[in-house]
């Protein structure tokens, strides 16, 4: 054993050599990997846990409730089956709003179409691009109540389509536009076509811009025109998105709230799914009925879903 200066004994060679002494697997290392590891969950706990009380508890109840005769008052709830569903699809109210979203449904494909072409014309080199784009998209900003607003001083008797019509001679061509049963859902439908084109317009312009600039100079060499170019290039490429919008048109042709029930409230026969839905909770307080609506309502999304993914599957397009 050596000894230092001051007297005291020192650490000997073979005390240097030998290993240091381990942790023990209780001490706090081992421990704090332990937290560490918790943090994240910790963390989601609490969104996790809005998710379940505000949104899947919510959707349970709905389930519970369309299979009961509730009022949505009284602390009792018979249970009655499948009742609520036989009259959805038996009752001729009930069944006319389904026929009132084939209106929208139609619509739509118009809608998309519009929008497609628009997005595909100034993906190119066009004046003004930017300018365009904000009037295309502009619409979408708007408050639906306001749009309805709007339409309904625009449509009304005398009012500022009535007007242009008998300023230009086109007096044949006045009706009353949100009155008449036999094209209100064609105006309503309209109007629901000018508010959304600017929400497809953005999707499919975002798609159509994600495309490789060289595929364009290649199909110019080889002699492609824009028709060739949107055809063989553009939508192969933008096909999920055509399909995801496939998927919004029947989701929204059957969820059409704010625009009819601000211009007609649902009457001279533009009531709606929502509509619908909503009368039967709040007026009648069949929440019971209601709740079976909207079961209804998100069984046809999803089947709609899954059919569209079967009949056009997701694929990654490959045009190298």
């Amino acid at each position: 054993m050596t000894t230092t200066t001051t007297g005291a004994p020192g650490p000997s060679p073979a005390d240097a050599d030998a290993p240091a002494a381990r942790p023990s697997p209780s001490g706090p290392g081992r421990g704090g990997g332990w937290r560490q590891r918790a943090v994240p969950y910790l963390f989601l706990t609490v969104p996790v846990g809005l998710l379940l009380l505000l949104t899947y508890l919510p959707v349970a109840n709905m389930f519970w409730y369309s299979v009961t005769d509730w009022d949505g008052l009284a602390r009792s709830k018979e249970f009655v089956g499948l009742d609520n569903y036989v009259e959805i699809f038996t009752d001729p109210d009930n069944v006319r709003v389904f026929y009132v979203s084939l209106y929208y449904f139609l619509a739509s494909f118009a809608q998309m179409a519009i929008a497609l072409y628009f997005a595909t014309i100034l993906s190119f080199r066009v004046r003004l691009k930017n300018l365009w784009k904000g009037i295309l998209f502009f619409p979408y900003l708007i408050n639906g109540v306001a749009i309805g607003l709007i339409f309904l001083n625009f449509l009304k008797p005398g009012g500022g389509l009535d007007t242009v019509l008998l300023a230009t001679g086109l007096d044949s061509l006045v009706r009353q536009w949100t009155g008449d049963p036999d094209i209100a859902n064609v105006t309503l439908a309209a109007v629901s076509v000018w508010r959304y084109t600017g929400l497809n317009f953005v999707m499919f312009l975002g798609a159509i811009q994600s495309i490789n600039s060289e595929i364009y100079e290649a199909a110019e060499i080889d002699g492609a025109g824009r028709w060739h170019e949107f055809w063989h290039i553009i939508l192969p490429s933008i096909r999920p998105i055509v399909g995801l919008s496939f998927i919004l048109a029947i989701s929204g042709s059957l969820s059409v709230f704010e625009i009819p029930y601000v211009m007609t409230n649902g009457g001279n026969g533009t009531e709606t799914f929502v509509i619908r839905t909503i009368w039967m909770a709040f007026n009648r307080n069949m929440v019971g009925l209601a709740s079976a609506m909207a079961v209804v309502l998100l069984a046809i999304v999803l089947v709609v879903t899954w059919v569209q993914r079967r009949v056009v599957p997701e694929e990654e397009v490959d045009l190298t």
